[in-house]
């Protein structure tokens, strides 16, 4: 059904639930796999240069390091599982737009992404990149939620999605 899924990362536990479905989904429907990270502009905020002295230069080498090891998660589930994989990094002040971005210039078919589960004050604080993927998106989006209290058995478990059945609201 898919042939080309794309799994953005920022290197956070609920990340690794989304490469783990994302490499089960490849693996069975023959896909590749590309797993993305975006990191974000750099920014001065400082009263003078001086106090910036080779400030870009080292957020930049940290950050890259950041992203190697982050899509080094995806690139090493990828082949466990024997699935193709390529990786990129973006860089961009609205994660969401390189995302976005990405997945159509690499012609992928389905985004495979984690809820960080952000509500309230700080959902409306903060936003969500992955509701503004889901927003911005013209391909399917697949969510993937931690569990909200382990072993419930809703969400992502060792790769799988939940076969158990989810309760309506009364």
């Amino acid at each position: 059904m898919f042939k080309h899924l794309l799994v953005p990362t920022d290197g956070t536990v609920h990340c690794e639930a989304a490469i783990q479905m994302a490499v089960t989904l490849a693996r069975e429907n023959g896909a590749t796999v590309t797993g993305l990270h975006v990191i974000p502009e750099f920014h001065v905020l400082a009263y003078g240069t001086e106090m910036l002295a080779d400030s870009e230069e080292r957020f930049t080498q940290i950050t890259r390091q950041h992203a190697d090891d982050y899509l080094a998660v995806v690139t090493s589930a990828a082949r466990q599982a024997g699935v193709e994989c390529d990786t990129v990094v973006g860089n961009s002040a609205h994660p969401y737009e390189a995302i976005v971005s990405v997945a159509a210039q690499r012609n992928c078919d389905l985004i495979v992404m984690a809820s960080h589960g952000r509500g309230g004050m700080r959902a409306l604080l903060l936003g969500s990149e992955t509701q503004k993927v889901l927003t911005h998106s013209d391909i399917p989006v697949l969510v993937v939620r931690q569990p909200k209290h382990a072993g419930v058995g809703r969400g992502v478990k060792s790769g799988r999605p939940s076969t158990a059945a989810k309760d309506s609201p009364p």
